[in-house]
């Protein structure tokens, strides 16, 4: 799964390169990914995701990374933020039940 974002699920889009005579030849967009590390408040540490920059403001916007987890579906998740929103989830109701 590369060049896809860890988060949103965003991948590459293919296109027409258009040339000044108007010759068209395939190319590729690409997303603009970034390897960040966003901290989890839930689990008290921090993960390194490929993260688009859209992704990034997308976080930042649901006020975190296990709130943008537990809002997001399963689908447009990767493997790694699956494993991520189970223990996010798992740690959420530990804290509910103590508190």
């Amino acid at each position: 799964m590369s060049r896809v974002c860890e988060l949103t699920g965003k991948g590459r889009l293919v296109g027409n390169h258009v040339s000044h005579a108007n010759n068209r030849v395939k190319r590729v967009f690409l997303p603009n990914l970034q390897k960040v590390s966003l901290i989890s408040d839930a689990l008290g540490r921090a993960e390194t995701l490929k993260v688009s920059t859209h992704g990034l403001r997308c976080v930042e916007h649901n006020g975190g990374l296990d709130n943008w987890l537990v809002k997001t579906k399963n689908e447009k998740l990767s493997l790694k933020a699956q494993k991520l929103k189970r223990a996010v989830k798992k740690a959420r109701e530990k804290a509910e039940a103590a508190a």
